[in-house]
């Protein structure tokens, strides 16, 4: 990977510290939490045909990250085979997939805290797209967040309760004061 350590502001810093924090520390545990919930069956279990399971979400997650912030701002090879994330129906067994989210988040993270303001505004092509190395990073933390919310959802259908992630608002019941 080339050496991308440059004049780094202390904006761009904290952006690249919140962007960190938001894959590292708040995502990843929640993914990782929910996983641990589910069996091996229900990882793989698909609400509808036009649905993923929340192993094809991780398995694209991997994917996502390693694609545009590990390959496309970190130089790495990208070797991404996008219809096979959500084509596969396992069982990829949950500690593999931990391991697999666990690793591409700490390589993603690497090459988050060696960016610069030049790599920021640098242009990338990336997927396709023609995207600056701040659009990137702000894309897959986005991205990464969106889907997170997707695997509580499969969990809390799966498990029926309330994982404790956020505090839900107290309903009084009707005619309570």
């Amino acid at each position: 990977m080339p050496a991308l350590k440059a004049k780094t502001t202390r904006a761009t810093s904290f952006f690249l510290a919140n962007a960190r924090n938001l894959l590292a520390k708040q995502n990843l545990p929640r993914i990782v939490r929910c996983l641990q919930q589910l069996s091996e069956e229900e990882i793989w279990w698909r609400p509808n045909p036009a649905s993923n399971s929340a192993g094809n979400l991780v398995l694209h997650l991997c994917g996502n990250v390693r694609q545009w912030i590990i390959s496309g701002l970190g130089g790495a090879e990208d070797r991404r085979e996008r219809d096979r994330e959500f084509a596969e129906r396992g069982p990829i067994p949950r500690k593999a997939l931990v391991t697999q989210l666990r690793r591409t988040i700490r390589d993603a993270c690497r090459v988050l805290g060696r960016l610069s303001d030049d790599s920021l505004s640098r242009e990338y092509k990336i997927q396709g797209y023609r995207v600056s190395g701040l659009d990137a990073a702000f894309r897959v933390a986005e991205h990464f967040g969106y889907h997170t919310g997707q695997i509580i959802y499969i969990t809390k259908l799966k498990r029926a309760q309330d994982l404790k992630f956020t505090r839900l608002p107290v309903i009084k019941k009707e005619g309570a004061r």
